[in-house]
């Protein structure tokens, strides 16, 4: 992600929302190529989030910050041929891989739409649920979005989501942010409640938001547990951390050396982690479930 500071501190939120928009845009591909490699990682997460919202045969379930669409098509087989999933996200490029896979998976029960879901004029009451691996914490103004979300759901529609706790929970991220910091120094913190991947770290703020935006059984309940960066290469999974991870950034004008020398970080970092079944991370995250 681009630094928070950058996101947050405009003078309008529209600007966020549009800036968000160009970096998801921007970086589609470089996710489509990382695909496997970050759903494995994510998995067990998404795993866990669905059998909370427990999706019924039949039901219309929105899908949001749907990415590639992995668990889009997860929940399209669930909910069989008499239900519906629709995946939304801003990113163009990752909607399209989406299209190709459901395509190619057969699966004519789902549909994707380009759009902030935290601001697009859904159908009232239209679905069943509301579903999010990992796709809720970008909203510009989360109350709002949220808010938007409710309207979208039937009376007592249900809605699901697993988020990021604090980065200091989660080693996958300050492992690779310390080895980053050992050259090019310790960063500015950044705002906590910017749009990024840790903004709904809080479970008071979860709760805060959730109840301003009219949404009421809120549960939050924490979910730990270790996630695999995969095998492969040194090089191959610094490459991975390098594009992905916001911890491990490296400026687009740093010189070369520094670069190398960024990378020599993180490869030691990737082997010190190693293990028979590939590199594995501490995570820890919220699942969360409420209803409209």
């Amino acid at each position: 992600m681009p630094a928070a500071r950058s996101l947050w501190q405009t003078e309008a939120m529209v600007d966020v929302a549009e800036e968000l928009h160009r970096y998801w845009n921007q970086r589609g591909p470089v996710w489509i190529q990382h695909r496997e490699r970050l759903d494995a990682m994510l998995a067990s997460l998404g795993e866990a989030a669905i059998a909370r919202l427990h999706p019924d045969p039949g039901e219309h379930i929105l899908d949001i910050g749907c990415g590639t669409g992995t668990t889009t098509l997860e929940l399209a087989r669930l909910v069989g041929e008499n239900g519906r999933v629709t995946g939304v996200d801003v990113s163009a490029p990752m909607l399209a891989e989406a299209r190709r896979r459901a395509d190619e998976a057969g699966l004519d029960n789902v549909s994707f739409t380009a759009a902030d879901a935290g601001a697009h004029q859904f159908e009232p009451r239209h679905f069943d649920a509301a579903f999010s691996r990992m796709g809720i914490m970008f909203f510009a103004e989360p109350v709002a979005g949220f808010t938007n979300l409710a309207r979208a759901l039937r009376p007592g529609g249900r809605l699901t989501f697993v988020c990021w706790r604090a980065p200091s929970e989660n080693s996958w991220v300050t492992e690779p942010g310390r080895a980053v910091a050992e050259v090019l120094g310790v960063p500015e913190p950044a705002d906590p409640d910017a749009p990024g991947p840790f903004s709904m770290a809080s479970p008071d703020r979860i709760s805060s938001v959730l109840t301003g935006a009219g949404l009421v059984d809120i549960d939050i309940t924490p979910h730990d547990l270790p996630v695999s960066i995969g095998d492969g290469t040194t090089d191959e999974l610094v490459r991975y951390y390098i594009d992905l991870l916001p911890a491990a950034s490296v400026p687009e004008d740093a010189d070369v050396h520094v670069v190398d020398r960024v990378k020599a970080a993180l490869g030691a970092m990737v082997e010190r982690r190693r293990t028979p079944e590939g590199v594995r991370m501490g995570a820890a995250a919220w699942l969360v479930s409420a209803r409209a």
